[in-house]
């Protein structure tokens, strides 16, 4: 398996991830604190966390199925997305355990 596909997961996962922490911080502030600004922060930031999930769900399935993981382990790190915090945890597992097989290029390669 490519490294990129390992690293655009990782990009992926650390943006929705961020950006579903901004979301809560931002729903919090809508309506537990009657924050003014937080309705139209929350409208943009829902808008990108809606978007680039979508990226990480064929970003994630596309590594999954190059890594060949069961079914229930790809519908975690598909969903871990949309739980608040997960996705970081998630990644992290997710990098350690397939360090070793991620192929690094030719040492006398030429990079494009």
């Amino acid at each position: 398996m490519k490294r990129s596909v390992l690293t655009r997961y990782r990009a992926l996962a650390y943006i929705t991830g961020v950006l579903l922490v901004l979301l809560c911080l931002g729903m919090i502030g809508k309506y537990a604190l009657s924050l003014d600004g937080a309705a139209d922060f929350t409208k943009v930031v829902s808008i990108a966390h809606g978007w680039l999930y979508v990226v990480y769900l064929v970003f994630a399935f596309d590594l999954g199925s190059k890594a060949k993981w069961p079914v229930g382990k790809q519908l975690w790190v598909l969903l871990a997305g949309t739980i608040p915090t997960a996705a970081f945890f998630v990644e992290r597992k997710i990098s350690a355990e397939l360090a070793d097989k991620v192929a690094d290029p030719a040492p006398g390669a030429v990079k494009a």
